[in-house]
């Protein structure tokens, strides 16, 4: 299945978002109303929206506040994307120049703020209090994580229970926020929150795994990134962990120095082959599929259905995308 068949039992749903996402984001402010005009046109996979209405519609169907819930981690997603790329520098987002590339930091930092109260207001508006507490915990893990991650890239010290701890908060937390906030949307039922948000978390840590995987594989033509982009940064990931804990320790010395000082230094071709030859790239796509597999047993105790099927093709998915 790909993303498209797994949207097909929620594709009403998913049409129907755009315009009450844009919506959501109008302002009387000419900039702010550029810039976010600027944004929607940015057109993503909208793997968030499709989680939130999947795992309402497994949980009874989806309700007009399930769209409430599908916007506000849009606008939480496309926020921390806004600041991401001020942290990163990045020049480009999704094919167009990014928000800071274009109108400066100063004002990247500042739409992003304003998206996150947009989303704030708009559960306030509704007194969907359960949606907050559970996206400001998710905000605050991908803050936790980020920093986390900058800290240890300083220092190149990286092991695996750091960077499961990494990527759960800063990738997984976010998936499971969109599957504990459809679930919460249709039902009231505590244990099937619980279930949903398991499952967002286990196919959350797959997603990136997958995407950790995806820098060394290359995919420059797919998406723009460039392979070896996260050695450019210091990021060490699953792969890169895996083949230094496999090598001697004369050759990891060796990496982790090339990565260390960079520059013409650092060459990615070498760091690339060294874990395709010491087993790093399997060894992630096995733990991909572990995480994967405890995504979909999180589904068992639900009756079968057309969104549930989604659900675990998403988990297969996730394992396995080539972008």
């Amino acid at each position: 299945m790909d993303l498209q068949d797994i949207a097909h039992p929620i594709q009403r749903h998913l049409d129907a978002f755009p315009k009450i996402f844009r919506e959501s984001l109008r302002s009387n402010v000419g900039l702010v109303e550029l810039v976010t005009r600027y944004l929607v046109r940015q057109k993503g996979k909208r793997v968030r929206p499709i989680l939130v209405f999947l795992s309402a519609e497994i949980c009874g169907g989806v309700q007009q506040k399930t769209y409430r819930g599908a916007t506000l981690v849009e606008i939480l997603h496309t926020a921390t994307l806004v600041h991401d790329d001020v942290v990163d520098d990045a020049d480009t987002r999704r094919g167009f120049p990014s928000i800071n590339a274009v109108w400066k930091n100063k004002i990247a930092v500042l739409m992003g703020d304003y998206l996150l109260s947009r989303g704030l207001l708009l559960s306030l508006g509704h007194d969907d209090f359960p949606f907050l507490k559970i996206t400001s915990t998710s905000v605050r893990r991908m803050s936790e994580g980020e920093i986390y991650q900058i800290q240890k890239s300083r220092k190149l010290d990286m092991d695996e229970a750091t960077y499961f701890t990494i990527i759960g908060d800063k990738t997984a937390s976010l998936l499971s926020t969109c599957c504990e906030i459809g679930a919460a949307s249709a039902t009231d039922d505590g244990e099937k929150h619980r279930l949903l948000r398991e499952y967002g978390e286990n196919v959350g840590i797959a997603f990136q795994i997958r995407d950790d995987m995806l820098d060394y594989i290359g995919r420059r033509s797919i998406t723009g990134k460039p392979t070896g982009l996260d050695l450019s940064e210091r990021k060490l990931t699953l792969p890169l962990i895996e083949a230094l804990r496999q090598s001697s320790k004369g050759d990891a010395h060796t990496i982790l120095q090339m990565i260390k000082h960079g520059g013409k230094k650092m060459k990615p071709e070498r760091v690339i082959e060294f874990v395709k030859e010491h087993g790093g790239l399997t060894y992630a796509a096995q733990k991909a599929e572990e995480f994967s597999a405890l995504a979909k047993q999180r589904l068992a105790a639900f009756p079968s259905s057309a969104a549930k099927d989604s659900l675990l093709a998403f988990a297969d998915f996730v394992r396995d995308r080539e972008k």
